[in-house]
């Protein structure tokens, strides 16, 4: 069996940073073609630009990536590939937000003033200059499955608090930082925003830990576990395949087997990062949950809702087709 026949899901993550005025005018087409070609996941829009990650059958992905590309505006736009043998996702989403990648700080130019760009083939003799400072900017759930051997952890639990940590920083101390999140795009704003208080040489792995992992041997590799990534596989291993850990659905982390061995894990309901967090009422809230999503296996449903959303999305279907014919029959 080849690897595409076993893994018929192509999973494309991507970004591009172009001012969009009419951003708020572009989600229902996009939403309308991801829906006509039974593509799932969730794409951000905002005056910045676009970013997310997508799903389904090598045409389907095409496709989508085909009507973007159709505009000149993201005639440049990169995207990661990777391959899963089921849906990583559930639903097909378009949101609107005031950033893409959310960072907090205003007037952030990451589309004209990025840091340098270092290809995968290259990353390995920049982090292993000793006068390089070399920085993860990923979050602390994301590092502790997987990192660059010797990079900095920032100890952040979101993007927002990176740039308190990056006030902390001496550009005098660290007159070369190399930067590295998992597709690029946090590492597009947090170089520009470096160099926006003062740090003149920054550079940053283009295309992410995904792109390193597709192009640089195993055998070569300076990157040490898993990563993760923002879908149902939970982390990738160094051959982009699905990796060992599984997902607490109550707080989203990844977990190992060794986490699933603890007394505070509970499938659907706790671990032990978040056991100590979670009140009396959200465990039976997500103990409720739990019992639904698997009474709605026993049914044959893959996921709960699914559905009523695949009903939701036959229905849009059907009226954009019948518009297009209504179109036909009036031109």
């Amino acid at each position: 069996m080849s690897e595409t026949t076993k893994n018929q899901y192509v999973v494309c993550a991507l970004y591009h940073f172009v001012v969009l005025e009419d951003y708020e005018a572009l989600r229902e087409p996009l939403l309308a073609q991801m829906q006509r070609h039974h593509v799932r996941g969730t794409l951000l829009l905002a005056r910045e630009g676009i970013n997310g990650t997508i799903a389904g059958s090598r045409e389907g992905v095409d496709r989508v990536l085909g009507f973007l590309k159709s505009d000149a505006r993201f005639a440049e736009l990169q995207h990661k590939e990777s391959l899963a043998s089921k849906p990583p996702f559930h639903r097909t989403k378009v949101k609107l937000k005031k950033e893409i990648v959310t960072m907090g700080v205003p007037d952030i130019d990451a589309e004209h003033y990025p840091g340098t760009y270092v290809k995968p083939g290259e990353w390995n003799e920049l982090i292993s200059d000793p006068d390089v400072t070399v920085i993860d900017t990923r979050n602390e759930y994301e590092i502790e499955v997987g990192a660059f051997t010797g990079a900095v952890n920032p100890h952040t639990d979101s993007f927002r608090e990176f740039p308190a940590f990056a006030q902390k920083l001496n550009p005098g101390e660290n007159r070369k930082v190399a930067m590295y999140c998992t597709g690029g795009i946090r590492c597009e704003k947090s170089t520009a925003y470096l160099k926006s208080i003062g740090f003149d040489e920054v550079y940053h792995l283009e295309g992410g830990i995904l792109k390193y992992l597709e192009e640089v041997p195993e055998d070569e590799s300076l990157w040490q576990g898993e990563c993760f990534v923002f879908d149902d596989r939970v982390t990738v291993d160094h051959q982009l395949s699905q990796g060992q850990y599984d997902q607490c659905h109550a707080c989203r982390r990844p977990i190992s087997e060794e986490d699933k061995s603890s007394p505070h894990y509970a499938p659907g309901i706790s671990c032990p990062h978040c056991y100590t967090a979670l009140t009396e009422k959200q465990r039976a809230r997500f103990a409720e949950r739990e019992k639904q999503v698997q009474l709605a296996k026993k049914r044959g449903e893959s996921h709960i809702g699914s559905d009523a959303a695949d009903a939701q999305q036959r229905h849009r279907e059907e009226k954009l087709s019948q518009k297009e014919r209504q179109h036909e029959q009036s031109s």
